[in-house]
């Protein structure tokens, strides 16, 4: 009923607003897809193992995955969202920074951890407060804010693959930290602003009333229900794919197919750009046709182009079906925040979305070291196999999710 409320007296708002915030989540991803393509020449620098390049990836998201609930739990008590909002983005960029003049491991995964904690401060904050302002098109603006993510994974190792060709990975980390200060500044001025105006904060964006004892009590509410546990275990396993995916895909393509820095930017540039491309269409059928149709249907042909690309290993169809499975494998992760959305009071959206991240983080801190650890005993084609059958677990937990809090669909 709240929900209802917020969208019937909800004044018409521009997508001005869903475009800025999903430029600051461009960035929040851009840090991260920046050091997948500079991981193999690190790597290769401090003579590290599959397992011990996983490793750093796996201190990244479980510090988030540790930092995730009670990040969304302080978003919900707080709701300063631009301030927190620029928090996260200056957090995200200025490890990075630190790692440039790093010539140790463990300085490495000291780093990682901090990335860890402030890109997963992100999350809790702008998609309940996007949700809030267009209640009734979550699943198309979830789906914009996720583009913004595509984006920033999209360009960053095609930027940077060219910036290799010329520059050291030392001198490129500390170019990268400009354009994350700006766009913090201009995050925290935007938001502030949109804040202030008059009929502006709908009731996910207001700091919730309610004693400690009350908003813990509601909060375990959330850990006991089945939507939200079944949708956040699926999204753990989805991620996993995912993570180990981007960790192992450049790797393989530098170490086994001989691929230039240039030419593995420009594939992953091509997993995003179809990423890019899937969001808005599966955002827009899910809010029309229903969540599980569109995220089942994903997950069912990201299995398939998996298998698919372990037995084009080596050939240029290998490249293509990177860009196929882009497409899929990237266009539900929007739909299951709406999803969860859907499920969820607004007065406890930030602690929801806390919720899935942190499952999610959890997911992505075991799959490159799972994988990493198959390709060092078995080769590296082995972690394909693994991420083919972790993303059919994630299908399978969409199976028994509850439908009848999907507004009857």
């Amino acid at each position: 009923m709240t929900a209802m409320e917020v969208g019937a007296g909800a004044p018409k708002r521009s997508f001005q607003e869903v475009w800025v915030v999903s430029i600051g989540h461009a960035l929040t991803h851009w840090y991260p897809a920046t050091f997948y393509l500079l991981l193999p020449l690190i790597g290769s620098e401090l003579g590290l193992s599959y397992t011990e390049i996983g490793s750093i990836l796996t201190f990244q998201f479980a510090a988030g995955a540790i930092a995730n609930i009670p990040g969304g739990i302080f978003v919900d008590t707080v709701g300063r969202k631009g301030l927190l909002m620029a928090v996260s983005l200056f957090w995200v960029g200025f490890p990075y920074l630190v790692m440039g003049f790093s010539h140790v491991y463990w300085m490495m995964l000291a780093c990682a951890a901090m990335v860890g904690v402030g890109n997963n401060l992100w999350h809790p904050t702008a998609i309940p407060w996007l949700a809030g302002r267009f209640p009734e098109r979550k699943g198309l603006v979830m789906s914009f804010h996720s583009m913004g993510a595509n984006v920033g994974d999209a360009l960053a190792p095609l930027a940077v693959g060219a910036l290799l060709t010329i520059l050291s990975w030392r001198d490129v980390v500390l170019i990268n930290v400009v354009p994350g200060v700006v766009m913090s500044v201009l995050i925290l001025v935007y938001i502030g602003r949109r804040s202030n105006e008059k009929g502006a904060a709908p009731a996910a964006a207001k700091k919730p009333a309610g004693g400690s004892a009350q908003r813990l009590g509601a909060f375990a509410s959330l850990l006991t229900d089945r939507a939200v546990v079944t949708l956040s275990v699926g999204s753990t396993f989805r991620t996993m794919t995912q993570s180990a995916l981007l960790t192992f895909l450049p790797v393989y393509l530098a170490r086994d197919m001989g691929y230039s820095p240039l030419w593995i930017g420009m594939c992953m540039f091509a997993l995003q750009a179809a990423g890019f491309a899937a969001a808005p269409i599966a955002g827009h059928l899910s809010d029309t046709i229903g969540r599980r149709q569109i995220v089942t249907s994903s997950m069912t042909m990201t299995a398939l182009i998996l298998l698919a690309m372990i037995f084009a290993g080596g050939t240029i169809w290998f490249v293509v079906l990177v860009a196929v499975l882009g497409f899929f494998l990237f266009a539900v992760r929007a739909v299951l925040q709406a999803w969860l959305l859907d499920a969820t009071p607004p007065d406890l959206a930030g602690s929801a979305i806390g919720i899935l991240f942190g499952a999610q983080a959890a997911g992505a801190a075991i799959g490159p070291i799972c994988a990493g650890l198959l390709a060092d005993r078995y080769g590296i084609m082995a972690a394909f196999y693994f991420l083919a059958a972790t993303i059919v677990v994630a299908n399978l937990m969409i199976f028994v999710t509850p439908s009848g809090l999907m507004r009857g669909r």
